[in-house]
């Protein structure tokens, strides 16, 4: 299966770097409404046979202009929803606590699923409910599936699951409002990240110099 991951548009608490990753979160803002509005021509390639979105309502805003484009139905599942932040909801990311959420979740993806954040879920949970999310597609037997989904959760799913994306290289990547992260594999076989908002990933150990960038939740 080819499985586009889409962060949604941009939204207000991303204008204030704000850790908004509760249900049913920020809408879009006049320029995430025009990203959206411009998705489905820079998916033209794509052809989509399943999509869904997250429970955060950013999330089906955006999808709303690629499923009208191509008829399709959005599927709503909370598994995609963004990284819980937690105790450290609606704080601002450029802190202490937007450095604690990043550690959080990017040691969930090198392994540490114990950890939990604190008041919020643990890399457990997390992976869990994102993996089913992507089983449930995969079993629908769709070649090409998109999620619009959000930032945190793409880069930490991806870096935890992609055979040749380790968590130096999604930490130094943030996601774009309507980046798209792409894939190819399935559940029993595995998965390999084939592109990073547009840029070829090449096989592990090949991807270049690292370092851990820092971005809100969303």
């Amino acid at each position: 299966m080819r499985l586009l991951l889409v962060r949604h548009g941009e939204t207000p608490s991303n204008v204030d770097h704000l850790l908004d990753t509760a249900v049913p979160g920020a809408g879009l803002t006049a320029l995430g409404e025009a990203q959206a509005a411009a998705l489905p021509a820079a998916l033209t390639g794509e052809d989509i046979e399943a999509l869904y979105a997250s429970t955060l309502i950013r999330t089906q805003l955006t999808a709303a202009p690629l499923a009208a484009a191509r008829g399709l139905d959005v599927v709503v599942r909370d598994g995609i929803r963004e990284l819980s932040a937690g105790d450290l909801e609606m704080l601002p990311g450029h802190t202490p606590a937007g450095e604690q959420y990043l550690r959080t979740v990017f040691a969930w993806a090198a392994g540490d699923t114990a950890l939990r954040m604190p008041g919020g879920e643990s890399g457990e949970e997390a992976l869990a409910r994102y993996d089913a999310v992507v089983a449930e597609a995969a079993a629908s037997g769709a070649r090409t599936v998109a999620m619009v989904s959000h930032g945190a959760a793409i880069r930490v799913w991806t870096a935890a699951r992609a055979d040749n994306v380790d968590v130096a290289y999604a930490a130094a990547r943030p996601l774009q409002n309507t980046g798209v992260v792409v894939l190819e594999g399935s559940p029993s076989d595995g998965w390999k990240a084939l592109s990073w908002e547009g840029a070829t990933v090449e096989p592990a150990g090949e991807a270049g110099p690292t370092g851990e960038a820092l971005d809100t939740a969303g």
